[in-house]
């Protein structure tokens, strides 16, 4: 989707003819630029929206790490897709709960002294 184009206007619309609040996932959209991206985004914040990420709305919608009906499918969205935060995941599976590595590791070399 364009953010200029599509979110904004629906984002407007729904804000002015129905009184909906909306939150708008500022990076599942872009825009013909980066700059229309941006500018757009601005817009609509100063109509009410509210940003937020794709990351905040998974979390939000897995609420607690009690859920286990979605945990799994939560916790390899993340590890697959979430930078950091995937590998914080992937550190606390592998060193804390004792999981195998997802990644397997070539020879480990030995080392070369530096020529003096």
């Amino acid at each position: 989707l364009w953010t200029e184009v599509c979110n904004t206007t629906f984002a407007l619309s729904a804000m002015h003819d129905a009184g909906y609040e909306i939150y708008m996932v500022a990076d599942a959209s872009g825009g013909t630029t980066q700059e229309a991206h941006d500018y757009s985004m601005q817009r609509m914040i100063q109509a009410g929206v509210v940003p937020v990420t794709w990351q905040q709305v998974l979390l939000e919608w897995q609420r607690d790490w009690k859920n286990r009906d979605t945990y799994e499918a939560v916790m390899e969205l993340v590890r697959e897709h979430s930078g950091a935060y995937g590998m914080g995941v992937d550190y606390c599976y592998t060193m804390v709960h004792k999981a195998p590595e997802r990644v397997e590791h070539g020879p480990t070399l030995a080392p070369v002294a530096a020529p003096i």
